[in-house]
């Protein structure tokens, strides 16, 4: 077995600057332009996050040749992840500036325009996702909101 395999082809605090650098563009990217969808994720979506991968693994790792520079920069990827969920648990401020807060759809009965355009959500998608939950029109729903996860809470008037 080559023991080059196994050593650091690029210093160690590079690794860590690179992959921080890039997880933190990336989280920007998908905190800010990228926040959510309805529940789903569609080929576009996924197709979008492959380009993105590879696109960002070279600028991540440099010149990594070694299996130790790649576990390096996952640990450091891992790591900030980490660190991110716990700091949004201890803490309300700074969850609420990570996490997209909920968004309200339909209020009442009525569809919330400005929201959906915000996140580019047509009425046909938010019909659709009405069905899905057994729920023929708009005016049955009392409560629908996009949670900050993407998926969707909705809550019909009751049925007397």
């Amino acid at each position: 077995m080559d023991a080059a395999l196994f050593q650091l082809s690029v210093p160690w605090w590079e690794i860590v600057l690179r992959g921080s650098l890039m997880f933190w563009f990336l989280f920007l990217i998908f905190r800010c332009l990228l926040r959510r969808d309805m529940g789903n994720v569609g080929i576009g979506d996924f197709l979008f996050v492959v380009i993105v991968a590879d696109a960002s693994q070279n600028a991540m790792s440099g010149d990594a040749k070694s299996i130790t520079d790649g576990m390096v920069l996952v640990a450091v990827l891992v790591g900030w992840n980490l660190l991110l969920d716990w700091l949004s648990f201890r803490s309300p401020r700074l969850r609420r500036l990570l996490e997209a807060p909920p968004l309200p759809l339909i209020h009442h009965g009525q569809l919330q325009t400005r929201a959906m355009r915000r996140e580019f959500i047509t009425k046909e998608e938010i019909l659709a996702k009405l069905r899905e939950a057994g729920i023929e029109k708009i005016s049955q729903v009392k409560y629908m909101q996009l949670e900050t996860d993407g998926q969707l809470s909705i809550i019909p008037y009751d049925k007397k």
